[in-house]
């Protein structure tokens, strides 16, 4: 019998995200560092923007679409992906909502509720 390979494990993708996930719309505000190969990992927002380097979200995260200068300015190693992924996350808005905005909804919701 051939020698069976062992097979490898790598953590391949994290959630960054202020917003506590135990609420309703705690998903919506989650960043996502992803591997992308060569040790290299692409920091997400909704699997249609990519942080870059200078700190703006690009439109586009698939590799195919881009040249070698964008990946460069879009793949980081994990460290530096996920320091800036915690650094964008208390910044993120959806349609027009904060991070406060939305954790102080979830607040009031377990109030009426709880």
């Amino acid at each position: 019998m051939a020698d069976i390979p062992k097979p490898t494990v790598k953590a391949v993708e994290y959630t960054v995200n202020c917003v506590p996930d135990d609420g309703i719309d705690g998903n919506l505000f989650e960043i996502r560092v992803q591997y992308r190969g060569a040790e290299r990992y692409a920091v997400t927002r909704h699997g249609q923007q990519c942080l870059g380097a200078d700190g703006t979200w690009d439109q586009g995260v698939k590799e195919y679409d881009r040249g070698l200068d964008w990946l460069n300015a879009h793949r980081f190693d994990l460290d530096t992906a996920l320091e800036m992924a915690k650094q964008a996350a208390p910044f993120v808005t959806v349609n027009g909502f904060t991070v406060a905005d939305a954790i102080a909804m979830q607040e009031k919701r377990a109030e009426r509720h709880g």
